[in-house]
């Protein structure tokens, strides 16, 4: 596969779309960011990287985070935390309430806000330092030591965080936290501050499509584990718009709203798009159009 050739004709495609939506204004400093941007990365699963446009750019990963906090608690304490958090497609905004109060305080995947929540709290029982363990893995799969979190980002959601405070202090009410809140809440947020660019977002989620097995050659996660995390990225990753991604994309994905999505090919490789302009559920206008042709044009995805 010549994947340079085929990232230039995704570009072409979705450049028209590129400045479209609207950036994510409710956190101030996600407000500044440029919406004209645009990258793109490729990381095969034997270690080659390509990428087009924007694509060595940090950006804020926001909840594509989620994706990796999944997989390190199941890789630290196993299966325990689907007794916590369920599998299931909310059809609900992802900061949404409504759920919780009828569910009884489990939330319905681990993609929405309040499902990280829980499994932001059980990586941090098994680790002591939930935030931090993420960026030294982040660091180690993407071969980038500099990542960093971005103080700004965090403090600015800190500040604007009341409905993940009410959605953690209702989970606790019902015993589905461990940790006190502002304890989870802390973590949660500089979790989600990591910035990096599409092209260590790639490599650092290849090991999705390696079936569990890290940059290193060390195993993560079982192939059934991994599995898991595919199989939830697909239903749950792209908020209440899962169903539109998987028909039109046909890979797991797990996006944010600083306008990032990765997405897996298993036994292939790992995609990653960036562009910050968002739809009204929180996916990148450009970001979703560039993964539907990119699997247009290679007749790869997972159906």
């Amino acid at each position: 596969m010549d994947y340079q050739a085929v990232l230039e004709e995704v570009t072409a495609f979705a450049r028209p779309l590129v400045g479209r939506g609207q950036v994510a204004d409710y956190i101030p400093a996600l407000a500044e960011v440029d919406v004209n941007q645009f990258g793109m990365a490729v990381a095969d699963v034997d270690g080659g990287v390509y990428g087009t446009g924007d694509w060595e750019k940090p950006f804020s990963v926001q909840s594509i985070s989620k994706a990796f906090s999944l997989a390190l608690v199941l890789a630290e304490g196993g299966g325990k935390i689907w007794d916590r958090v369920g599998t299931e497609p909310s059809g609900n905004p992802f900061n949404s309430l409504v759920q919780l109060e009828y569910e009884n305080g489990i939330p319905r995947n681990p993609f929405i806000n309040a499902g990280a929540l829980v499994v932001t709290d059980r990586l941090q029982t098994l680790t002591g330092d939930a935030s931090t363990t993420m960026l030294e893995f982040l660091r180690a799969e993407s071969g980038n030591p500099d990542l960093a979190f971005d103080p700004a980002v965090a403090a600015s959601e800190t500040e604007h965080g009341d409905r993940n405070a009410a959605l953690a202090h209702f989970m606790a009410s019902y015993g589905n936290l461990d940790n006190p809140v502002p304890t989870v809440l802390e973590h949660y947020f500089w979790q989600c501050s990591i910035e990096m660019s599409c092209g260590d977002l790639a490599r650092a989620g290849s090991f999705l499509a390696r079936h569990g097995l890290r940059a290193d050659g060390s195993r993560l996660l079982p192939r059934r584990e991994a599995k898991q995390v595919n199989a939830v990225m697909l239903t749950c990753g792209t908020y209440d718009a899962a169903g539109d991604f998987a028909y039109r994309v046909g890979l797991p994905g797990k996006s944010g709203v600083g306008g990032g999505i990765v997405a897996v090919i298993p036994g292939r490789c790992t995609l990653c798009v960036w562009s910050p302009g968002l739809d009204t559920r929180g996916n990148s206008v450009a970001g979703v159009a560039a993964l539907d042709a990119f699997t247009t044009l290679t007749g790869w995805s997972v159906f």
